[in-house]
């Protein structure tokens, strides 16, 4: 295992032995990198990540050896020979084709042909020496080969399934179709038309190399196909292909060498080409899949890790014009004050109305900021809220609703808020995403956030495990407040999981809060391994020992405490004392199990305890002009908002229903490698718009400035 994860990963070898004993141990990837670092060599999370995925690879290719390896026993077919060959194979490819031959098969033209006795007669015409193979042929007929063509052509199928079967031959296929394969397309006739097709117009007849296919194109290919619209070929200079399969097996100038070109033309065309070719399609689909999950898992890091405004009173407004706008007024922990309807647009129009009731709840719930989700009649109820005179200063944000209603029709908002309809803990989930949209988002399945594309094309296991595993990353990297924490957000601290952060809230409900990390242990299952696992990433705010509002680890207590004896200077007063812990010699309390990146951590922490990695939220307005796609012209410079990020650009939100798109190519001067170099999810930009096509709703932008 170790010598196929450095194979993949060229870690060293120490860093990666010492990994994966403690990932046997079920440590988690965050615990980790941030508390085993003298083990591993100071690994961060990514490249312990990639010895999880090459360990995950290594495991399921033993398990696949162990089954290939039954099956030959149980065929009576397994030589020494075969063993060995199996036990140094690395690769999954490679060990499909050496089992091939062994496999069991439906029913094929060669089984048939071998059981009628034709097999002596194929491994003549392979010898390649023999003139007068018809004259030959004629000693095999029997009640069912009743004629010399007939025997031939099962001695053919014989043949093709033995070209088919041979690993070089494979290859040589496998090099062609990876190097110069085409990947085709045609609109199916009768779909040409349909409305839903048009989307897909560009593919209704294409072609291009399937290596230089980017991943969004060749997973729009592939949902077109799905769907029905077009279809897929994919292509190769085919007597290139055949030549030089005979130039690998034909040897002679015979009558035997024409039986053998035409087995080869037939292994080609029904076994070959079609099976390798499906093989490199699945094959560059997982490779699409990867990179569009590794978008998706960007994005969706970006989103989680946005700017939270924190503990505050804030008054959310789902928008809309018929039903009303729902608010909600929220105190600073999150918890819902009070709820109503109000209709300051079209049809009912009660604007006047609307002012003076967000007014006064303003007034009455010493609210802070308000929240307006950002979706139908969002700009114009955020022209009505920005005309009120509050008598105290309030921010004004506009909040994704991405996946809002996914939440509110969940059982978690369900569980929640039993006594309140859809509307509310949707307004309730908007308020809330503007205090801590971590918090907020890990209630809603990822892939319904909408930071991603092609999300339900690709692999859904693979798209969940690196959902999870962005969700677990980012929830470890902020910390959280036991006290205050759903279960949803502690089920993905590091050793919780969804069982114990149930049995953590039930037990904070039962006894009040938590005082100390110490009580942590008290939850019921909650074990010496969860502990250990997750108390570091818990916070205790208010604790009596200070260090229980920090990232430092409880296991390293008794190294604080050491240093405010040796310094004479009590914690409290060590907290935030840049000048006193900067002048510790980190040197003297090094052990055996504790080196200096822990003793550096622990520094680095004590100088500023708990501090929030994310930025603060920052307060930002459309341009008020703007409502609509015909109100934008080529030149204009507008303020906006990257709300998706993809591998050929990012979508940004100008403020109107339409997303605009600045291609790769008009991000920057220069060649842009990574999108992701040059914006972020939710970043303040400046745009300016180059081409508008009203008909087709697409909107073509250039990044002109970051804000």
């Amino acid at each position: 295992m170790i010598k196929y994860i450095l194979k993949h990963t060229q870690l060293p070898e120490l860093s990666v032995k010492n990994t994966i004993e403690l990932l046997n141990e079920d440590c988690t990837i965050p615990f980790i990198s941030r508390y085993r670092k003298e083990k591993t060599g100071n690994l961060d999370e990514v490249q312990i990540g990639a010895i999880v995925t090459y360990k995950t690879q290594f495991e399921a290719l033993e398990k696949r050896k162990t089954a290939i390896l039954k099956a030959l026993q149980e065929q009576n077919v397994l030589t020494t020979e075969l063993q060995t060959k199996i036990a140094a194979t690395d690769n999954l490819t490679t060990l499909e084709d050496i089992y091939l031959p062994f496999k069991k098969k439906r029913k094929t033209k060669a089984e048939t042909a071998i059981k009628n006795g034709l097999e002596p007669l194929a491994k003549i015409i392979m010898a390649q020496r023999n003139d007068e193979i018809e004259y030959t042929a004629s000693r095999y007929l029997n009640d069912v080969i009743v004629n010399e063509d007939l025997a031939l052509e099962g001695a053919r199928h014989i043949i093709a399934e033995w070209i088919n079967e041979r690993t070089d031959i494979r290859n040589g296929i496998r090099h062609q179709l990876e190097n110069y394969a085409l990947i085709t397309t045609k609109v199916v006739g009768t779909k040409k038309e349909d409305e839903k097709a048009q989307k897909f117009r560009d593919y209704f007849d294409w072609s291009e190399a399937l290596k230089r296919c980017p991943s969004h194109r060749l997973l729009a290919i592939l949902r077109a196909e799905k769907e029905g619209f077009i279809r897929v070929k994919i292509e190769i200079d085919n007597d290139r292909a055949l030549d030089k399969i005979e130039s690998r097996i034909i040897k002679s100038n015979n009558a035997c060498s024409a039986q053998i070109e035409l087995a080869i033309q037939d292994a080609y065309k029904r076994l070959l080409l079609p099976s390798l070719s499906n093989e490199l399609l699945k094959n560059a689909k997982e490779k699409a899949d990867a990179d569009a999950i590794a978008v998706f898992s960007k994005n969706l890091k970006q989103l989680l890790l946005g700017s939270p405004l924190g503990e505050k009173r804030i008054l959310a407004l789902d928008p809309g014009f018929r039903t009303g706008c729902k608010l909600v007024c929220l105190d600073a922990q999150g918890d819902l004050l009070h709820n109503e309807t109000i209709y300051p647009h079209a049809p009912q129009n009660k604007s006047t109305e609307a002012i003076k009731k967000i007014s006064s709840l303003t007034d009455a719930y010493k609210i802070e900021a308000i929240a307006i989700g950002n979706g139908t009649a969002s700009r114009e109820t955020e022209h009505l809220v920005k005309q009120i005179h509050f008598k105290n200063p309030v921010e004004v944000f506009v909040v994704s609703e991405a996946g809002a209603s996914i939440y509110s029709a969940s059982k978690i908002a369900r569980d929640e808020f039993p006594n309140y309809d859809v509307t509310v803990r949707g307004a309730v989930s908007i308020g809330r995403r503007l205090a801590d949209p971590l918090a907020e988002l890990v209630k809603i399945d990822a892939k319904s956030i909408g930071v991603g594309q092609y999300q339900r094309d690709v692999d859904q296991s693979k798209l969940k495990q690196s959902l999870d595993t962005v969700v677990e990353s980012c929830v470890n990297a902020v910390g959280v407040n036991i006290n205050t924490a759903s279960t949803s957000l502690l089920s993905y601290v590091s050793g919780i999981g969804p069982k114990l952060a149930e049995n953590i809230v039930n037990y904070r409900n039962e006894n009040g809060a938590f005082t100390s990390r110490t009580a942590i242990k008290k939850v019921p299952r909650l074990g010496g391994k969860a502990f250990e696992q997750g108390a570091a990433f818990l916070r205790i705010k208010n604790a009596k020992n200070p260090l229980d509002d920090s990232a430092v680890h409880p296991e390293s207590y008794s190294i604080v405490q050491q240093i405010t004896k040796d310094t004479k200077v009590p914690i409290e007063e060590l907290i935030g004392n840049k000048e006193v812990l900067q002048k510790i010699d980190l040197q003297k309390y090094c052990t055996d199990t504790v080196g200096l990146p822990t003793l550096k951590d622990i520094v680095k922490e004590l100088e500023k305890p708990g501090l929030d990695i994310r930025e603060k939220a920052k307060v930002f307005s459309f341009n008020q002009n703007i409502r609509s796609i015909t109100d934008l012209v080529a030149g204009q410079l507008l303020p906006g908002i990257v709300n998706n990020i993809t591998n050929f650009g990012c979508f940004v939100d100008v403020g109107i229903k339409e997303s605009g798109l600045i291609h790769i190519s008009n991000l920057a001067d220069t060649f842009v490698k990574d999108v992701n170099e040059h914006v972020s999810l939710h970043q303040q930009i400046v745009v300016k718009v180059l081409e508008v096509d009203v008909a087709r709703k697409r909107i073509q932008l250039a990044l002109h400035k970051k804000m």
